[in-house]
């Protein structure tokens, strides 16, 4: 599949595994625009990308505010009239997050607005412009946090991480990547999961990958060809349990 004039949208962009991403696509020849809700931010990440040769637009976007979302996607159509590419990578997290019995519910609140009615919200308003592509792609950025299966065995070592509100975001973005992808199972848009693994950002200050390392897998799949899976939920070691 030829990668010239496709067009890649990346939610939370102007940073870490975002910024990365972006980077990696624009180094396989896609034009990548930078949704951010900080201008400045976002601005300055097109001036680095754009600085080593790559094609980069800033696009104003806050994944919680539906004006947002609904103008950014009539600047996409205005200006490309598809897209190609959703990268969901928006995402937070909370210091009052926690265990169930003590977690802050508006910080629960707050974090699933932004995980998943974010990349809900994204992804209903840029469905449209993405079924006019020939090979639509969107790659919800996962977590090992969100699968139910790693949640309940005590063998896993992200067992103790109980992390309610964050946790059930991953898992609500996971049942959006099975019933998304059933939906558009008879179009060219496919939709996937994908944990980039444990990677050391601003967001966790935590890890053992890099930013570079971790956008590896996200980038592979925003790319996959003829032969792409839809439906899956995949982490650098291979397929994860749901």
């Amino acid at each position: 599949m030829t990668n010239l004039n496709r067009i890649a949208l990346v939610t939370g962009a102007n940073k870490g595994i975002g910024l990365e991403i972006a980077r990696q696509l624009g180094e396989a020849g896609i034009a990548v625009i930078i949704g951010a809700r900080d201008p400045g931010r976002g601005k300055m990440a097109v001036a680095a990308l754009s600085a080593q040769g790559l094609a980069a637009e800033f696009l104003p976007l806050d994944v919680t505010d539906a004006d947002s979302i609904a103008a950014a996607a009539r600047q996409i159509e205005a200006a490309h009239g598809r897209l190609d590419i959703l990268i969901n990578n928006a995402g937070i997290v909370d210091p009052a997050d926690g265990p169930p019995s003590m977690a802050s519910t508006a910080a629960v609140r707050r974090i699933m607005e932004t995980n998943f009615i974010g990349a809900l919200a994204v992804s209903q308003a840029m469905l449209g412009l993405l079924r006019r592509s020939a090979a639509g792609r969107i790659v919800n950025l996962a977590s090992s946090l969100g699968s139910l299966a790693v949640n309940g065995d005590p063998t896993s070592p992200y067992y103790a991480a109980r992390l309610i509100g964050y946790n059930a975001s991953k898992a609500a973005l996971n049942m959006l990547t099975v019933q998304l992808s059933q939906e558009l199972a008879d179009t060219d848009v496919v939709v996937n999961s994908v944990s980039p693994g444990f990677v050391k950002t601003d967001l966790t200050g935590l890890g053992f990958m890099t930013p570079e390392e971790g956008a590896r897998l996200p980038v592979h799949y925003a790319l996959m060809g003829s032969d792409a899976v839809s439906g899956r939920f995949v982490e650098p070691g291979g397929e994860t349990a749901w």
